[in-house]
Parts: structure tokens; sequence; C-alpha cells
């Protein structure tokens, strides 16, 4: 036993284990002695093939079972390197820490680059102190846009301790749909060759789909979320008046601003009735029409103004107002969104 040991690189008290579990026949008796074979040691490197991949013991028994019923192994372990490959068409690169310094604006930063191995973002090389493999270059790129924008190291790893948190809440509710509604009639029991085939196949086919849903529903979210960031906070500057502005929000002054809607509005039809689906028209003030006074902050017709021009500010705060309209009933019509 000591010597399928070391061969196995096992220990005497795990090969006990797998014994005492079925997992690994006994030896033969001969004499005194107990003789392992070298089909010990294949079925050795097995389990230990099959631990690496995340298998339980007791599913690896379930498989072993079936192998030595004379179902082989090659669909199943065909199986799981489909699922073991790449989900990704990046390649990992090499980069020296001195081209990582370089990078990040010549900063040397010990604590940032052990928390990005921490992360796996970077992964030392046993050969060398001073170079690092980098499994996903495209994420290395994103934090050094981030850094030459100004965010510190530690908390762009920070954020993406977070992030990765929710993206594998996300990567398992996406096993858990798969699973439940394809991959449950493999699970059931040790899949034949032509099963596991063909789960490796719907692996193959389904894989790039997970990334595509997730992309579309960022793209979606982010639009959506962004325009409202971008709203709130402009809206919120423009409310202080800005750190110019006499008096505060005390401060106002008359700008009339229906000249521009006025303008805006002529040549459209002021009645016309919307096609099914599309949003409400937003209301035209007729030509010729009353110009109504609407008072703004000071510093907000100044700012204004000092923007586009004085001869321009009427139009350019009307055609504000009929955008920030616009963009709520775009906002009232996105699914789940309840108009907020």
């Amino acid at each position: 036993m000591e010597d399928l040991a070391h061969r196995s690189g096992a220990t005497v008290r795990t090969i006990r284990a797998y014994q005492d579990r079925g997992l690994l026949p006994k030896a033969e008796r001969r004499g005194r002695a107990n003789v392992y074979r070298d089909t010990h040691l294949a079925r050795l490197r097995q389990i230990s093939g099959l631990l690496d991949r995340g298998y339980t013991l007791a599913s690896i028994k379930e498989l072993l079972e079936a192998w030595d019923a004379g179902r082989g192994l090659g669909g199943v372990l065909g199986l799981v390197t489909e699922v073991d490959g790449p989900w990704s068409d990046e390649t990992a690169e090499r980069i020296t820490r001195a081209e990582l310094d370089r990078r990040f604006g010549g900063e040397q930063d010990d604590a940032a680059v052990d928390d990005a191995v921490e992360l796996g973002v970077l992964v030392r090389l046993p050969d060398t102190r001073d170079a690092f493999l980098v499994p996903s270059p495209r994420e290395l790129s994103v934090a050094v846009e981030l850094h030459k924008a100004g965010v510190p190291l530690l908390a762009i790893s920070g954020h993406l301790r977070e992030l990765r948190t929710q993206v594998e809440y996300i990567a398992g509710r996406f096993l858990d749909f798969t699973t439940e509604h394809i991959f449950h009639q493999y699970f059931d029991h040790p899949p034949s060759d032509e099963a596991a085939a063909e789960a490796a196949s719907l692996v193959r086919r389904l894989r790039p789909l997970a990334q595509q849903t997730v992309d579309a529903e960022l793209a979606r979210a982010m639009r959506a979320l962004a325009t409202r960031y971008l709203r709130h906070h402009l809206g919120a500057a423009v409310a202080s008046g800005g750190p110019e502005a006499p008096g505060g929000s005390e401060a106002w002054e008359e700008s009339e601003t229906t000249e521009a809607l006025t303008a805006a509005g002529e040549g459209a039809a002021a009645d016309t009735e919307p096609s099914r689906g599309a949003p409400p028209a937003l209301p035209r003030t007729p030509a010729g029409a009353a110009r109504e006074p609407v008072r703004l902050p000071a510093g907000t017709v100044r700012a204004v103004r000092e923007l586009v021009g004085a001869e321009h500010a009427g139009a350019f705060i009307a055609a504000a107002a009929e955008r920030e309209v616009l963009a709520r009933t775009m906002d009232g019509m996105l699914p789940g969104d309840g108009g907020t």
C-alpha cells in the first residue's frame, strides 16, 4: 500500500478510505502480503481526475460502477472535457512587473498586486518573481482604463469582488434553469456514451447563450439607468444654481421660453391621432400664441447663456424641457420599470 501511495501521490489513509467506500478494489492476498496491480494505480488516477473536475465521491462511485459493469466512461469524460473547456475566446498572456507598473502609470503598489493575485486577475509564475500570467487580458485592460480615469486600484479590486459575487449568482441561476429544463435527463444516472455525447453537443450550442443574454440585458439596463442617473445628477446640479449663483435658490430670473416651444411646433399637426403603439405626441403650442413667462434660477439662466449664448438661451431651455418630458414618457413604457 505504501508503494501504491508513493506511485499515485495519494496517502495511505486516502487509499484505505477509498477501499472502505468501495471506490478501490481490495488488494490481492498472497500469503501474508497484499499485492496491488497497475489497475489499482489507474483507478486512483481516475478518481483523482474526477475529483479535480468537481465530482463528489458518491457520483464517482456511480460512474466507476458503470465502468465496471461494462459501460464505458468515454462519453462521460468527453462531456466533462467539454464543460471544462474555455468559456471565452481569450488567450492568457504573460506580463512582467515592469510592464504592469508602466500600464498603471508607473505606480508600484504591492498591496494592489497581491489583491489582484488573490482575485486571480494575475497569477504568479513559479519560475520568476517578476512576471505574471494574465488569464483575462480584457479584464486587466478594463482595470487600466478605470485607473486612468481616476479610480484607485484597491477600489477597482473591491468593485470586482462585489461584481463577481453577483455574476456568480447569475451563472448559478442559468445553470439551474438549463438543468431543470434540458440536462436533468442526463443526471438521473450515469449516461450512456450516446447520451453523454448528445449532452456535450448541447453544451457547445448553449455555452454562448449565457453571455449573449447577459450582454443584451446589461446593455438594456445600462441605457435605462445611465440616462436616469445623468438626469438625476444634472438636475440636482441645475437646481442648486451652481456655486457661483448669488442668493442660491432664492435668486430667480424671468425667462420667456414658450417662444422656442412655439417655433418648434410650427408646421406640426396639433391634433393628429397617435399611431397604435407609439408614444403620445408632445403638446405643441400653436403659432402666434401668447408667450408665458417662466421663473428659473438665476444661476441656471446664466449658465445656459454662457453655454449657448444669450440669443439661444430660450430655445435651449425649451428643448431641454421637451427632451425631459419625452424621456419620462419613455421611462413609463419600460417593462417592469413602473414609470419611476
